[in-house]
């Protein structure tokens, strides 16, 4: 009984605290960001609704803090050379700065819609060319009964019209970057706002401003997005797999290998076109058909022979291989490309290598400015699974098989100055521009080691020193602009 009494006198403490809470604190609850005001708190109303305060509806993103490197990272700035450490890090911030200002736009600046506003405005997807007037849809106001009504529009990288003057109507600064429109009838006003257009005075081909729009206490801002349209560029895939992709390898040293890739790839493809890249001490003509066999001076390196061979390619994909690779029933190309035309945002598709699919996600954190970010490659990471192709999933990089746009890669690029071991290396630098998957159900075969004559010297190019290691790190920390990389 005693036990029972206890349990009830609880659980009506319980209800009171919990009462107390959502009655003192709730208000805290789900705030908007703390933003200065832009004028003085006072009540007034507006088309019947009531508001306590008005705020600033656009602020300048925060800058992000310092990020934190795990315990097994490498400390990139650790890795200069001691007398230049100084001088790099202060060349690293002046480039990150104007970096930052060819990469930032107006555009990233947070907007907020506050309650109650009386105002319409067009929140996104209005575009207009450069130098070219263009009517700014939407806007509008809705307000109660007023003597007058008066409206301000201002822009900061263009000028704003409208249509001759009504004679119920005033209009100041049209032409300007300042449009004032007031009016006693409230569909007049409107009806001139409908005509209102913005017409940008600077050439850009991808830049914004931000439009803002104010009626007595109360204020919107709405982006402007200025953009030069693009020449679409199409690739006429044909109607086989001969005009849809390019096989692409870069040898070094490794004729016999490469010449069991071709063999196997003709077994299966016999008309599709291959693009090798060769940088070999002593270079070997391959004359086969449809090969294009590139000469490049001798060990230029890993990514400077990717960039040569991709650079060639006419075709709307292209199938990276191995010169050790070997095609095999289970290598189809005509499935990767499936993935990709059903997936048009997709860039790059990898297979997997002797049934090995590794693949692997990186975890980008900004960091502070003048410190850096920091990034964590995480082996076998991955997102969540392709729509309708199960097999397949998102990720950030792949192996060395895959598929990929043509287009979208030859944007990124391969870094020459990496020539030995690279791979990660060029999905960090197409983080955030391309789309990645990985699928299990395409995969290629690899050719067993054997001990030729030109082994040794093979291996002495093949595996870095501590010397490309630690440049590696180093072009990390500048190009970059990372404070620590995490493998794991």
């Amino acid at each position: 009984m005693f036990f029972n009494r206890f349990q009830l006198l609880f659980a009506v403490c319980l209800m009171i605290l919990m009462a107390f809470y959502f009655i003192d604190f709730s208000k805290y609850r789900g705030e908007p960001p703390n933003i200065t005001p832009t004028t003085p708190e006072r009540s007034h109303s507006s088309a019947s609704l009531s508001y306590s305060h008005v705020s600033r509806s656009s602020v300048t993103r925060p800058l992000p803090g310092s990020c934190i490197c795990p315990q097994d990272s490498y400390i990139l700035k650790d890795h200069l050379p001691k007398e230049q450490s100084e001088e790099l890090k202060q060349r690293r911030a002046r480039e990150f700065q104007l970096n930052k200002n060819r990469t930032t736009s107006v555009l990233s600046r947070l907007l907020f819609a506050l309650p109650n506003s009386p105002l319409q405005y067009p929140i996104q997807g209005y575009t207009v060319q450069p130098l070219t007037s263009t009517v700014i849809p939407a806007l509008g106001l809705h307000a109660e009964k007023r003597k007058s009504y008066k409206v301000v529009l201002s822009v900061s990288k263009g000028i704003l019209t409208t249509e001759i003057q009504h004679q119920d109507v005033t209009v100041k600064g049209s032409g300007e970057n300042k449009l004032i429109i007031e009016s006693n009838n409230l569909v007049i006003l409107n009806n001139l706002l409908a005509k209102v257009s913005y017409t940008s005075t600077i050439y850009h081909v991808n830049t914004g401003d931000l439009a803002t729009f104010q009626f007595e206490n109360h204020e919107a801002v709405f982006p402007i997005a200025i953009k030069q349209p693009h020449i679409p560029v199409l690739y006429d895939i044909g109607t086989d797999i001969s005009s849809q992709v390019t096989i692409t390898t870069k040898t070094f040293l490794r004729y016999r290998e490469l010449k069991v890739l071709l063999d196997s790839i003709r077994k299966f493809y016999n008309n599709i076109k291959v693009i090798i890249a060769d940088d070999s001490l002593e270079p070997e003509p391959i004359h086969r058909e449809n090969i294009l066999h590139y000469i490049m001076p001798p060990a230029q390196g890993w990514f400077a022979g990717r960039n040569l061979a991709v650079s060639q390619v006419t075709t709307k994909y292209f199938l990276w291989v191995d010169d050790d690779f070997v095609f095999t029933e289970k290598t189809k190309i005509e499935k990767l490309v499936e993935v990709m035309e059903a997936n048009p945002e997709l860039d790059v598709v990898g297979g997997a290598v002797e049934e090995n699919q590794f693949y692997f996600t990186l975890i980008y954190e900004e960091g502070k400015e003048n410190e850096g970010g920091c990034l964590y490659r995480k082996s076998q990471g991955k997102f969540h699974s392709l729509p309708g192709y199960p097999q397949c999933f998102l990720t950030n990089g792949v192996v060395n098989f895959f598929l990929a746009r043509t287009d979208a890669v030859q944007k990124v690029g391969f870094d020459p100055k990496l020539q030995r071991v690279a791979h990660s290396e060029f999905f960090m630098d197409g983080l955030g521009s391309l789309l990645v998957a990985s699928c299990s159900h395409v995969s290629i075969g690899h050719q067993p080691k054997t001990a030729d004559s030109q082994s040794s010297i093979y291996d002495e190019y093949r595996h870095p020193g501590e010397n490309d290691e630690e440049f590696k790190l180093q072009l990390h920390f500048y190009k970059n602009n990372l404070k620590c990389i995490t493998y794991g």
